[in-house]
Parts: structure tokens; sequence; C-alpha cells
């Protein structure tokens, strides 16, 4: 059956079926004759099991497992409802204490706020709630590997190329060798940087993350981290011929080497401190 006929069997959306496949979820055949795919009873009955178990909370990594035959389902429901259950209680425990400072006795404000009114151990209370904590420790870590800062770089490579290629030569280098150009290209190659930055992200950042996944803690985190690091890359070079040509700079070297010690240095510590937190919980 076509795709459109799954999508009315189970009610789920072209876009989520596709996912399930795309993460090797289902591996639907393909039609020898016109290369569509074509999707088995079988297929829709996995469809319809991974998407109730993705509505519990079950992650794709363990629903993989569950494919392979590497966990069985009563461990999974049993390890999800624990969390759930685990959820549920911090979420309580908030719920009170937001109760509590409503039903003060005078509107509490921002000022003042003495939160030794609520918490009676601060110790305790900072080691209950650790995991949002371990957000503040590594905020840069996860604000560098946002969808935004992506974004960001992809507009301002694409910027820069648009700003700066009327004053470029007509050739302009794409290789060094010993502080010296090799290599030369048209200049409208320089709007090729921001077409590198789509690529690492949808073409790239899915082989990083295939690999790590299955044996990578904090794989997502990590991979979007690394697919900005290489858009930051591109960024980087793309200035630096505009330097170069300009006159500016001309070691290309000592500046993706600086790039690289800085991001590599947080992305270090940040799965420390994350491992750290993971083996404290």
């Amino acid at each position: 059956m076509t795709i459109k006929e799954v999508e009315q069997m189970t009610g789920l959306t072209r876009s989520n079926i596709r996912y399930y496949e795309k993460e090797k979820l289902i591996c639907p055949k393909r039609n020898e004759n016109n290369g569509y795919r074509e999707y088995s009873n079988e297929d829709v009955e996995n469809i319809k099991k991974i998407a109730y178990l993705r509505t519990l909370g079950i992650s794709i990594e363990d629903i993989l497992k569950l494919l392979n035959k590497d966990a069985d389902l009563y461990t999974v429901v049993k390890k999800q409802r624990r969390m759930l259950e685990k959820q549920i209680s911090e979420l309580q425990s908030a719920k009170v204490l937001c109760e509590r400072m409503l039903a003060s006795k005078y509107k509490v404000t921002y000022q003042n706020l003495e939160v030794e009114q609520y918490i009676t151990n601060l110790q305790d209370y900072w080691k209950e709630n650790k995991k949002v904590l371990k957000l503040d420790s590594v905020r840069f870590f996860y604000l560098w590997g946002g969808n935004i800062t992506w974004i960001t770089l992809t507009i301002i490579c694409f910027l820069v190329a648009a700003f700066s290629i009327g004053d470029l030569p007509a050739q302009i280098p794409v290789q060094w060798s010993n502080g010296v150009g090799s290599s030369f290209a048209d200049k409208k190659f320089i709007f090729a940087f921001p077409v590198v930055c789509v690529m690492i992200k949808y073409v790239l950042r899915p082989v990083i993350w295939n690999r790590l996944r299955m044996n990578v803690m904090e794989s997502e985190d990590i991979t979007n981290y690394i697919t900005n690091y290489l858009c930051f890359i591109v960024l980087s070079v793309e200035v630096f011929i505009i330097l170069y040509v300009n006159e500016i700079v001309r070691n290309v070297i000592l500046l993706l080497l600086v790039d690289t010690v800085g991001l590599i240095g947080v992305l270090m510590l940040a799965c420390y401190r994350l491992n750290k937190e993971g083996r404290k919980r």
C-alpha cells in the first residue's frame, strides 16, 4: 500500500511515517518497477506500535532495541513508568511550592522573595533539582547546539558573501600552501559557504547522529553541537578569504586552530559535566 493509504489507516501524518523510516524503525520495500515504497500490513502495525510507545515517552533508542530484540517490552515499560513517576513527583513538588507562594499573606514579588521560607534545606533541594541546574551549568553547550545558532550562522554566511562580493577580485583563493593561495575560483564561489552550512545540517548531520546514537550518551546534543561547530568553521574560512584578499590575515591554519581549541574545549567540558551528573542520578 502507498504512504497515503498508511496515513488513512493509522491517522498519522506522512512526516511521522517518514521519520520512523529514517530512524530505521520501519523498512518498507520498494516497487522494482517505479521505485515507490510499498508498505505491508506488518509495517502498518509496527507504525501504530511505535507511535503508541512514543506517546508514552519511550525513546527512539529503546524502541529500536525492542525491534532488534535487544530489550523486552515489559522491562522498557517498567523503566518508563519509574521515570514518569519521578517526573510526576518533581512536578507535584513544584506545584505545591507554587501554591504556597500564591497563598502567601502578602503578594510575593521577586524583591521580597525569601527562598528559605519555602525550602528548609537548600543543599538537599539543589540535589533534588540537579537535572534543571545541570542545564544551567552547560548552557553554552545547549545554546550552541540549537537551531537558532545554526540559522544565525547560515544567515551570516550569506550576508558576508552578499556584502563582500562587490569588493572581491575576479578570482579568490580556495586552497593555500605555506600561507600562499595555491588554487583559485570565481568570486561567486563565496556563495558556496551558506550552501555548505545547509548541506552540513541536512546531509551530514544525520550521518553523524547515526554514528553516535547507539554508543554515546547525549548523542542528539553532541551531534547538534558538532554540526554548528562545522558551520562556524565554514564561516571562519569565508571570513578568512575576504581578509586574505585584503592582505589583513595570511595564516588560515592559525585561525582554524583557535576555533578548534576553543569549541572542542567547551564540548569536552560539557560532556564531562553531563556524564558526571548522569552517574550521580
